[in-house]
């Protein structure tokens, strides 16, 4: 195996892969709740997740749960497992900023973001070696493409603060001069 392969499948992904998080379909109960279906007609991988909310007392809105089935390869399967651990409990405008995280990693060709921002992907960043390989790259953000889908249609987005959305174009104004 060369080494730009074992770099693809870290010991990460596939222990991901092997030990899926998150995978099973729950039923929706939430007041605010979603389910999407993505299909990566490269390949056919496919997925299916649902996603909860809940408002805290504060009034943030945070993912309660992940729940998914997916048919596809281990990258596809892995990048479900770590985005369910990555998300789950965090509010909706941080699930929102790692998303746009994970797919500025995807655009990085191999070459990484700085140590910063790969810490706040924790197991995710096991993908930048992924990076490397653009057809594989469609597998990695098909959980996270499924994700961002729940977040638009469930209706939480609706009156999240004006903070939620401010990080989320900082960090996007940050790369925009990197």
């Amino acid at each position: 195996m060369s080494s730009s392969m074992e770099q693809l499948y870290q010991q990460v992904i596939l222990d991901h892969s092997k030990k899926p998080h998150g995978q099973g379909l729950v039923d929706l109960t939430a007041a605010f709740a979603s389910e999407s279906h993505q299909v990566n007609p490269t390949c056919g991988d496919e997925v299916t997740l649902r996603a909860q909310f809940a408002e805290t007392a504060d009034g943030r809105r945070v993912v309660e749960s992940i729940s998914w089935e997916g048919q596809g390869c281990s990258i596809s399967q892995a990048s479900l497992s770590v985005l369910t651990d990555l998300v789950t409990g965090q509010d909706v405008a941080t699930t929102e900023r790692l998303g746009s995280v994970f797919r500025d990693l995807m655009g990085s060709r191999g070459k990484g973001l700085d140590e910063e921002l790969e810490d706040e992907l924790g197991d995710a960043a096991a993908f930048t070696g992924v990076s490397q390989f653009p057809a594989r790259i469609k597998c990695a953000l098909l959980g996270w493409s499924a994700l961002r889908d729940t977040l638009a249609t469930s209706g939480v987005l609706e009156g999240v603060g004006a903070a939620g959305a401010t990080a989320a174009s900082h960090h996007e104004h940050q790369h925009e001069h990197a």
